[in-house]
C-alpha cells in the first residue's frame, strides 16, 4: 500500500479547522442537549399523563428515527421555515442538541427514579418545596449515578457529529470526504479522521473517568 503522507500534510490545516468545528458542534450539542434533556425528563415524570404525553412523544420521535433523517429534515425543512434559508452549522447544532436531549432525558429520568423516595419525603418534611428538594437533595445524588451513561451519550454525540458532513457543515468528516474526492484515495483521509475521532473520544472518556473518581471520594 502506497501511503501518501504528503496529502495529509497538505490537508492538515483543513483537518485542524474541521476538528475545531467538530469540537464546537459537540460542545454545543452536549450543553444544549443536557439542559433540554433535564426539562424533558422531568416533564415525562409529571403525574398528569396528559401533560407528560408531549414529552413522551418527543423522546419516541428522536429515539425512534435515524439521526441522518433528523439532520436532513432539520437542515432542509425546519431551519428554512424560520429563516427563509438554511445554515449548515446551525442545523447541525440544532439536530445534535434535539437528538441528544431525547437520550439524556431518559438518563436523567432513570437517575432520579433510582433515588429512594424516602429522600424526597424527608426533604419535604423539613419544609422544602418539591423544586428545592429536587435541586438540593435528589439531583446531586442522582448526578453521580448518571455520569457513566452521560459520558457514553457524549461520546456517541461526538461520533454522530460526523453526519454533519451530509449537509456540508465543514467539520472533520467534511474535509475527509473532500480529500478523498480530490485525490480518489481512501486510506489517507479516512484513517486520519479515524485517529482524530479516536483521540477526541478517548480524551473525553479519560476526563469523565477522572470526574467519576473524584466525585466517588467526596
Amino acid at each position: 500500500m502506497d501511503f501518501r503522507w504528503d496529502l495529509i500534510v497538505e490537508y492538515a490545516p483543513l483537518f485542524l479547522k474541521g476538528t475545531l468545528l467538530t469540537i464546537g458542534l459537540s460542545i454545543a450539542g452536549i450543553l444544549i442537549g443536557t439542559v433540554l434533556g433535564l426539562f424533558i425528563g422531568l416533564g415525562k415524570m409529571m403525574r398528569k399523563k396528559l401533560w407528560a404525553l408531549p414529552f413522551k412523544w418527543y423522546i419516541n420521535f428522536f429515539r425512534g428515527t435515524p439521526f441522518m433523517v433528523q439532520i436532513l429534515l432539520i437542515h432542509f425543512a425546519v431551519v428554512p421555515a424560520f429563516l427563509d434559508t438554511t445554515n449548515a452549522i446551525l442545523a447541525a447544532i440544532l439536530a445534535l442538541s434535539l437528538n441528544s436531549a431525547a437520550y439524556v432525558s431518559e438518563i436523567f429520568r432513570a437517575g432520579i427514579q433510582s433515588i429512594n423516595r424516602g429522600q424526597m419525603e424527608a426533604a419535604r418534611s423539613l419544609g422544602m418545596t418539591h423544586g428545592q428538594a429536587m435541586k438540593y437533595v435528589i439531583l446531586p445524588q442522582a448526578f453521580k449515578r448518571m455520569i457513566p451513561p452521560l459520558g457514553n451519550e457524549f461520546i456517541v454525540l461526538i461520533k454522530d457529529s460526523s453526519l454533519a458532513a451530509l449537509i456540508a457543515a465543514p467539520e472533520l468528516m467534511y474535509w475527509g470526504r473532500a480529500m478523498q474526492g480530490q485525490y480518489m484515495r481512501a486510506w489517507e483521509p479516512y484513517l486520519t479522521a479515524t485517529v482524530i475521532y479516536l483521540v477526541l473520544t478517548l480524551s473525553l472518556s479519560s476526563l469523565l473517568s477522572l470526574l467519576e473518581r473524584r466525585l466517588a471520594t467526596e
